[in-house]
């Protein structure tokens, strides 16, 4: 794998894609319209509100070029390219705690469609590095901020 490359799941280049077109498209005309009406009250040397216009602006472009250079480098891993047997992005691994038994399940997912929240982890994430091209029955050690870790994988699924 390149060291640029952004690995993704067909849903989460979607939601990039939605994203960028979405401040394109709506955020840029809504911040340049806050600035227009900002420079109305005057002096700009001490208007808060165009100040803020501004900061919410550097933001919106920083996170288009953060996008556009995602989407430039971004790789969909297919169904058909990986086994289904072996946990990849797009897979969801279910897991059991060697210690305590307890059973958590996980979507392995790219790095910017992770939110733990929602079960979703990074490839790159701790758990996600021990657990891929693994299959159901292998023991895996991770290394977390509260100790050593051993889970069983117990299920795999695309």
């Amino acid at each position: 794998m390149e060291n640029n490359e952004v690995l993704l799941t067909p849903e989460g280049l979607r939601k990039l894609e939605q994203e960028l077109e979405h401040l394109k498209t709506v955020k840029r005309r809504e911040v340049a319209e806050r600035i227009k009406v900002a420079r109305e009250f005057g002096d700009i040397s001490e208007n808060s509100e165009y100040e803020e216009a501004k900061n919410e602006q550097a933001f919106i472009e920083g996170r288009i070029a953060t996008l556009e250079k995602m989407l430039r480098h971004a790789r969909v891993v297919a169904d058909d390219e990986v086994d289904p047997r072996q946990v990849n992005i797009g897979s969801t691994v279910t897991l059991r705690d060697s210690e305590t038994g307890e059973v958590v399940s996980y979507m392995i997912v790219g790095s910017s469609e992770a939110d733990p929240r929602q079960s979703r982890i990074s490839y790159q994430s701790p758990v996600g590095k021990a657990v891929m091209g693994r299959v159901v029955g292998s023991v895996v050690e991770v290394r977390l901020p509260s100790g050593l870790a051993r889970y069983e994988i117990v299920g795999v699924t695309r």
